[in-house]
């Protein structure tokens, strides 16, 4: 394996089962301003097309707004593990690895549509709580790791990568529930406190973990909030 963050799908994943799985989907109060502004721009139709009723321009502006929003939650997080004899189907919002079953062995983790990462090139793993994402994301960001954070989503997880024959240092992705995908990546687990000390004074050390050191090799995927969404 030459990159262990690949920028594919699994070319295989009949031997697999999802033990998480999770939906970025954006907040409630998203949905309740993304239907405003379709009322709006209903109601400036119907300035411009007095000959149509207002309520139906109104009504036709909806489906726009829903399907923007699909759209923006369109990012889903998942983690595989080898297959069971009788496999339990995960939801499409998100699951967690029973207790008495954890999560160890093959399989990956997946950024739909963007990467999957081999369990096995894991090295440990950080839980970011919304106090450190302005330092995660900003001046401690190392510009060589793998980025996918959503702005709607604070909590981040960092994925430290133990690969030699892969530039990318680590994973940081956006989650609303680190702790469960965290478990279930079944990797060793460092508290961001002991991350910052075991990095401290290592700017350009290792497979850095401080949430101090975070970025994006395979790519970023920073999907801001822009001023028309």
């Amino acid at each position: 394996m030459s990159n262990a963050s690949e920028f594919i799908d699994a070319p295989d994943r009949t031997a697999w089962r999802e033990i998480y799985s999770e939906r970025l989907w954006i907040p409630m109060w998203w949905w309740l301003a993304g239907a405003g502004v379709a009322a709006l721009v209903g109601y400036e139709l119907h300035l411009a097309f007095r000959g149509v009723p207002t309520w139906i321009l109104i009504v036709a502006m909806q489906p726009i707004s829903i399907l923007f929003g699909l759209w923006l939650s369109r990012s889903r997080l998942s983690v595989t593990a080898d297959a069971a004899p009788n496999p339990t189907p995960a939801s499409d919002d998100r699951t967690a690895p029973s207790p008495d079953e954890p999560a160890r062995g093959g399989g990956e983790l997946h950024v739909s549509g963007r990467a999957h990462l081999p369990r096995e090139v894991i090295a440990r793993t950080v839980s970011v709580p919304p106090s450190a994402r302005r330092a995660a994301m900003g001046r401690q960001l190392d510009p060589a790791a793998f980025v996918h954070q959503r702005p709607w989503i604070a909590p981040l997880a960092l994925i430290v990568l133990d690969d030699p024959d892969d530039p990318t240092p680590y994973w940081l992705v956006s989650t609303r529930h680190p702790d469960l995908l965290l478990d279930a990546i079944g990797a060793p687990r460092t508290s961001v406190s002991d991350a910052a000390a075991t990095e401290s004074g290592a700017g350009t050390g290792e497979n850095g973990v401080s949430t101090s050191e975070t970025g994006a090799g395979g790519g970023t995927d920073n999907e801001a909030a822009p001023d028309d969404e």
